[in-house]
């Protein structure tokens, strides 16, 4: 039986990434992600060939990220909220070039500078894209420090998978609670050859990595290539359901808050209120066929999120118009509670 440590959010993330095979991480601190710098610079410093970088600037850290993602590299970095806008052109030019690489943005309160308690205002950021283009990142959303570890290595997979960027999507919460975690045992294979990657001209034609082209039609030919690769991350969808077997009202929501949703179906429960939970754990691609189909059973939908209403839009778009859509939020940095959720869900039902 694998062993159980006990982890802050953060610095599992760093070791999952770490068993993922990630060897080079750029990147700079900020709250409420600070730990996952200092621990990778702890553990890369002690690795042969690994490279850990603090960056002047979260500009300077993902066109690090960029340089050595081109060369095939498992690399990473890390921000919050306003330092991954500023990773947004970087980002672009990384998802153009066909680049693999993982960024984790645990979200903090905004917009602007904002405030370092956990939020989840980044939703759109993260899953239209961010920075200027036709492009998505595939977007996971953990939910407990076990799931950062998972889908941070799930994330350098897909990544390789897709030769397209991935984001671990945390927030402050997350990242800062400590929970027992397992980390699985995992062998390293030698690293896939890829045709695609920078090197050494000794041996090889010269490769190019060239993000961008002048004449309209080839650069249109890319971004249709970078279009097909979307169609096919619709086969990576996932979700969690929790106590679906005809509930009364559903709940839509994802990381903290889907754990303080599990809370209020336990409440419910002990008034006679049946609730369905309905967890995306990819917001890109988004389970839209799964919130269809259960969209006809019910009458009601809440989404709940702390922000002021992100992913109440893709689920919308699921719902079609099939049953009706509330939405509950708080921002700012304050976390909604289970009882206070549940109150809204009261309200909902007396209608």
């Amino acid at each position: 039986m694998t062993e159980k440590l006990l982890m802050k959010g953060n610095e599992a993330i760093g070791e999952a990434a770490i068993h993922a095979g990630c060897r080079y991480y750029f990147g700079y601190p900020i709250t409420p992600q600070s730990e996952l710098t200092a621990y990778m610079a702890k553990r890369l410093l002690k690795i042969d060939g690994a490279a850990f970088v603090q960056a002047e600037s979260e500009v300077a850290a993902i066109n690090m990220v960029y340089g050595t993602a081109a060369t095939g590299g498992r690399v990473m970095t890390s921000s919050s909220s306003p330092g991954i806008s500023l990773k947004q052109e970087g980002i672009s030019y990384i998802a153009c070039a066909e680049l693999p690489c993982v960024i984790v943005n645990i979200m903090r309160g905004g917009p602007g500078l904002g405030s370092i308690q956990p939020a989840q205002g980044d939703y759109f950021q993260a899953t239209k894209g961010g920075g200027h283009g036709d492009y998505h990142l595939i977007v996971l959303a953990p939910s407990s420090v076990q799931e950062l570890v998972d889908l941070t290595i799930k994330a350098f997979d897909l990544a390789d998978k897709y030769r397209n960027p991935a984001m671990v999507l945390g927030d402050g919460l997350l990242g800062q609670m400590m929970e027992p975690v397992e980390f699985k045992e995992r062998k390293l294979e030698a690293p896939a050859k890829k045709e695609w990657a920078l090197g050494s001209c000794k041996d090889r034609d010269a490769r190019r990595v060239v993000p961008f082209n002048l004449d309209p039609y080839e650069l249109e030919k890319l971004v249709n290539k970078i279009g097909k690769k979307f169609e096919k991350m619709q086969d990576e969808v996932d979700y969690e359901l929790v106590n679906m077997e005809n509930p009364d009202i559903i709940i839509v929501a994802y990381g903290t808050i889907a754990r303080v949703a599990k809370t209020t179906i336990q409440y419910a429960k002990k008034e006679g209120i049946n609730i369905g939970l309905i967890r995306p754990i990819t917001l890109y691609p988004f389970p839209y066929k799964i919130i269809s189909q259960y969209a006809e059973k019910v009458k009601h939908i809440l989404v709940t999120e702390m922000s002021l209403g992100q992913m109440v839009e893709d689920v919308k778009l699921a719902v079609e118009g099939k049953a009706k859509i509330s939405f509950y939020g708080r921002t700012g940095g304050v976390v909604i509670s289970p009882k206070e959720l549940l109150e809204e869900v009261k309200k909902i039902i007396k209608k």
